[in-house]
């Protein structure tokens, strides 16, 4: 496979930010304003990372479009980086890695703790070079989210896996093909399992597998490496292995997550929004939902318009693993249903501390009641502006459509936890008609 790579091609190109003294990110938002116009969705984080993984599994290069240019893509890259993979970054969010060189099976401990996507390499590492070591992966604070179905995986396909001072080990000779059922549909998991399964001997059969949008797509970018996948998309995956793969092209799928946060945010600060570029398939419980929420939704092709209704009405959420309720957009819409008419319940049954947003929300004003992994969020009440903090990606996305909702100005505290997920958000909602910017450095004394 033949690879151009442009004079432009370079470091990650991410544009800073101003940090504060304490090395985080404040965001100044003034509420009141609606939101209307047209935003373009970007590729899925949760596809792309998975997908820029799976690169170490061939020395050939891998040219990858449509990847956003966000944090954790940065942390990935610096992981490949040091593995020995050669990164070039294209202006048009294109990567192309080659991973001709690897010969560093140990993925660096302080980026493994910093995002937990990183032990994503595990698989693709023991599959080619048959040695993986990675920390215990780390990221974002919602709830326990053990690698245990990794591992057990690895050890079902004849790899001997060590735990020693905080750091796995994975070894073997040549991965043999095996039956995994997963005592729990974890996206990660599968795709490690799924990338270590496409150089093993013989065919491995993932039961209970997460069907997941994003993990179809990363099937389908193995196949495009000469994978032999079959059942990507339901519980019951199947692949055989081959000797060796080959470098591709591909093109990353849209993110649901980011459409679904401005489908919201339309709704939220009684606005009018189309989104493009996406797969309302993807949406189709986030559609459901606001339809009964009593909001005007047009679909169409590969666009969703939400425009704000004169009320909206409360509603039953359950957080749930695809085709349900996404976990990942129940903080937003936990504080859209802060707007509401009557007491709407949200049940989280994937990460039991998805809730803590719940707190900053309460901080603006909202009524709402949580008991483990169940919220009453008791509406409409009128926000206001307050100082709150970003917990993680997605209540720093959630904290800001409440407080473009809200009278008054908000600071929003470790405001870095957004860049993880949402490309450009900032910029992108000045120019849907929100008041919001990053707030300035420190001058230095």
């Amino acid at each position: 496979m033949t690879v151009t790579i442009s004079k432009e091609a370079a470091a990650f190109p991410r544009p800073a930010k101003p940090f504060c003294a304490d090395g985080s990110q404040q965001l100044q938002i003034v509420g009141g304003s609606r939101l209307v116009g047209t935003v373009t969705v970007g590729g899925a984080k949760n596809a792309a990372l998975p997908i820029l993984a799976a690169a170490l599994l061939t020395s050939e290069p891998c040219v990858i479009h449509n990847v956003p240019w966000i944090d954790d893509i940065q942390t990935l890259s610096e992981v490949l980086t040091a593995l020995g993979a050669k990164v070039e970054f294209e202006p048009d969010h294109t990567v192309i890695i080659t991973a001709d060189t690897v010969c560093n099976t140990q993925a660096p401990a302080d980026l493994v703790k910093k995002m937990r996507a990183s032990f994503l390499v595990m698989g693709p590492l023991l599959a080619r070079l048959g040695q993986a070591e990675a920390a215990q992966p780390g990221g974002c604070d919602i709830g326990i989210r053990p690698v245990n179905v990794d591992i057990d995986g690895f050890r079902e396909m004849g790899a001997q896996v060590d735990f020693t001072q905080q750091e796995y080990q994975v070894g073997c000779g040549r991965l043999r093909g095996a039956q995994i059922y997963l005592d729990y549909p974890s996206h990660t998991g599968t795709e490690n399992l799924l990338m270590a399964a496409c150089l093993a001997d013989g065919e491995t059969v993932i039961k209970h597998a997460s069907t997941e949008p994003e993990v179809v797509d990363l099937a389908q970018f193995l196949t495009g490496l000469g994978a032999r996948i079959k059942g990507a998309g339901t519980s019951t995956i199947t692949i055989e292995g081959v000797p060796s793969l080959h470098g591709t092209e591909y093109t990353v799928m849209p993110d649901r997550l980011i459409a679904g946060t401005f489908a919201a945010a339309a709704v939220i600060t009684g606005g009018d929004i189309t989104v493009e570029k996406m797969i309302p398939e993807h949406l189709d419980a986030v559609i459901y939902k606001l339809t009964k929420m009593g909001v005007a939704v047009k679909v169409k092709t590969d666009s969703l318009r939400t425009t704000s209704a004169a009320a909206i009405h409360s509603v039953d959420i359950q957080a749930i693993h695809y085709p349900g309720f996404p976990t990942d957009l129940q903080a937003v819409f936990g504080a859209l249903l802060t707007q509401a008419d009557g007491t709407s319940t949200i049940h989280e049954r994937v990460f039991e501390n998805r809730l803590g947003y719940a707190e900053e929300l309460r901080l603006m004003g909202a009524d709402i009641d949580v008991d483990g992994q169940t919220a009453q969020v008791h509406g409409p009440t009128p926000l206001h502006g307050a100082k709150i903090r970003a917990l993680d990606v997605r209540a720093g996305a959630a904290l800001i459509l409440a407080a473009l909702a809200a009278e008054g100005e908000t600071t929003l505290s470790d405001a870095q936890n957004v860049s993880r997920g949402y490309e450009d958000l900032v910029e992108i909602l000045q120019g849907l008609g929100g008041n919001i910017a990053w707030a300035p450095a420190p001058v230095p004394a």
